[in-house]
């Protein structure tokens, strides 16, 4: 298989898929495509439906070698995403072994999904681009990779309470920033669509969306948060995020 597939090309070999996998790609295909139509996001619904989203899948996330497969698809990624429509983001499913299932906390699942980003932003060939501040306390910080920002996503089986965030096997998105370049707070589009979205957010969680759900570049906004939300409204005190880190210790040397 290739790195990166669309939907055309998963449904076309979904029999021959590992389990795993295949129950990895029909139980999103369910959720984001629900007949009722109450799945909240709704550029990631179009998405599905219209083929503008690809996909990838990759091992244990406890292993060394899931980094760098996560490395390798977002770097191909990068180089596609624009082709792809305008709905973009890329969907990756992560391999997830019953005893992460049975045992795995939403802290613990919290705990991986920043050990991939570190390790994955360790892999990155290329310096860290212009204008993308490199401090995650800064509102207009946003992980990037190969010079592309995006906004990270993670869902988890651990998540009970907040559905929105709950999916059978951990599962990571991608969307690029340029997505939302006519979809925020300064375009009357981004404020409608912002509104809906919450709107059937609420609905679809049963209680108000997280309070560090807030606008990219907003005074008080840090997309570091809302990467992975707590099941409950509490937020870490810090962001885990280590590239700045990285860079610093890499320059005392």
């Amino acid at each position: 298989m290739e790195i990166l597939v669309d939907k055309k090309e998963l449904e076309a070999q979904l029999d021959t898929l590992p389990p795993w996998k295949r129950e990895a790609f029909t139980s999103f295909a369910s959720i984001i495509a629900d007949s009722d139509n109450t799945y909240p996001c709704i550029p990631g619904r179009q998405g599905f439906l219209m083929n503008h989203l690809r996909y990838a899948f990759i091992g244990d996330p406890r292993n060394p070698g899931s980094a760098e497969q996560l490395a390798q698809a977002l770097g191909a990624y990068g180089e596609i995403s624009r082709s792809t429509g305008n709905y973009a983001s890329l969907a990756v499913f992560v391999e997830t072994p019953e005893e992460l299932l049975q045992d795995s906390t939403v802290e613990d699942y919290r705990s991986l999904f920043w050990k991939l980003l570190n390790e994955v932003t360790s892999l990155d060939p290329r310096e860290w681009p212009e204008g993308i501040p490199t401090d995650p306390t800064d509102p207009g910080w946003e992980f990037c990779f190969q010079g592309e920002p995006y906004f990270a996503f993670c869902a988890t089986p651990a998540h009970v309470e907040r559905r929105s965030r709950h999916f059978p096997g951990m599962l990571l998105a991608f969307q690029p920033r340029w997505v939302f370049d006519e979809m925020n707070a300064s375009t009357v589009l981004g404020r409608k669509m912002k509104q809906l979205i919450r709107k059937r957010l609420v609905e679809y969680d049963g209680f108000p969306g997280h309070p560090d759900l807030k606008w990219y570049g907003q005074d008080d906004n840090h997309e570091w948060k809302q990467y992975f939300l707590s099941d409950d409204n509490s937020s870490p005190s810090k962001c885990p995020f280590t590239r700045m880190k990285q860079t610093i210790s890499r320059i005392l040397k």
